[in-house]
């Protein structure tokens, strides 16, 4: 393909012209606009790498008065965010987003977060909600006029563009599958207590009990979990010390259970054999442990994909403002961690 040229002599100009399109066309295309055929795109994106095309962000964004930044933002990152939710969160973003932008990671508790709220900072924003405490930071996104998605927790608010899991649901299911297998003794092991996820997840769990007539009260709840390994680990222990081992732990995560699992190894107990575990998310890891962990998939991939989409709608067409909200359902992943029992 005429590649002569020096990577600084290719223009937008030099593709529509070996794209036999407008430099309009190219324009978009480059840009990610859903308004250029998918297939178009990908010839006009082949043809720039090509061709050495290096695009110029600044002088870009000086034209077009926008950031090309968009503002993923946690909860908190220091505690309660797993490394596991937030790795698969930027791998996801990294996948799907338009190469025309950049992200940027935050947390919401951190000092100052939203004094950096800004369209000369954010085209727009993501927010991976935990907790009601974020509703003054999306609030004053709101305020500040940059398009929001909140992901990961369902808000009140309808006219908030809103993807979240059915968590209770989750919890549901992994709970009624243990007493399908004969479990009636547990132990759940929760999350962050002030996060949305936790508090749903165990009301989850306690459905399936009143609908199965066990008492809640036989359980043994372990509040100090943390969503993180180590969490898992010092709660599992503080139960297989407690003279009332359960047949099931149900963790309200997969990195608790990891460390559960590991807990259970260091006081000679077998899973399954001995004690049955059970986590949540479905983790890429989770598959892979001894034994295969069964665990609730939480489609956090889907999630971004349809919060990442409607974002840029919102920001390429800003006169549609009817706001999308779903609520998408989990499943059980029944692998090898549970026992069934008389």
């Amino acid at each position: 393909m005429a590649d002569s040229k020096s990577k600084e002599a290719v223009t937008i100009q030099t593709i529509a012209k070996l794209a036999n399109v407008s430099h309009t066309t190219v324009s978009r295309a480059l840009n990610g606009s859903s308004s250029v055929k998918p297939e178009t795109r990908r010839k006009i994106e082949r043809i720039a790498k090509e061709a050495g095309y290096v695009p110029n962000f600044n002088a870009r964004r000086l034209v077009t008065h926008r950031s090309y930044n968009i503002g993923v933002f946690f909860s908190n990152l220091n505690g309660g965010t797993s490394a596991s939710f937030l790795s698969t969160t930027i791998e996801t973003m990294e996948k799907l987003l338009s190469a025309s932008y950049t992200f940027s990671v935050g947390s919401i508790e951190k000092e100052h977060a939203a004094d950096k709220l800004s369209k000369q900072n954010y085209d727009g924003i993501l927010v991976m909600s935990q907790s009601a405490a974020d509703d003054e930071f999306i609030e004053r996104a709101r305020q500040q006029k940059i398009p929001t998605v909140v992901l990961n927790r369902f808000v009140d608010n309808p006219e908030i563009d809103n993807f979240a899991i059915d968590e209770k649901l989750g919890l549901r299911l992994a709970t009624e599958y243990a007493i399908r297998m004969g479990h009636r003794q547990f132990a759940l092991i929760e999350g962050v207590e002030k996060f949305a996820s936790t508090q749903l997840r165990t009301a989850g769990f306690k459905e399936a009990l009143e609908t199965h007539a066990i008492d809640s009260e036989s359980v043994i709840y372990k509040h100090g979990g943390d969503y993180r390994p180590a969490g898992g680990n010092v709660e599992m222990r503080q139960i297989l010390s407690s003279g009332k081992v359960p047949t099931c732990v149900i963790c309200e995560n997969d990195d608790m259970a990891i460390g559960a699992i590991n807990a259970c190894s260091e006081f000679g107990y077998r899973v399954p054999e001995d004690i049955s575990v059970i986590g949540f998310d479905d983790m890429p890891y989770s598959q892979y442990l001894t034994p295969e962990l069964t665990t609730v998939r939480k489609p956090t991939e889907t999630m971004i994909q349809k919060g990442i989409k409607r974002l840029l709608e919102m920001i390429e067409k800003p006169a549609d403002v009817e706001p999308v909200r779903r609520i998408i359902d989990p499943e059980i992943i029944v692998r090898s961690s549970v026992k069934k029992i008389n």
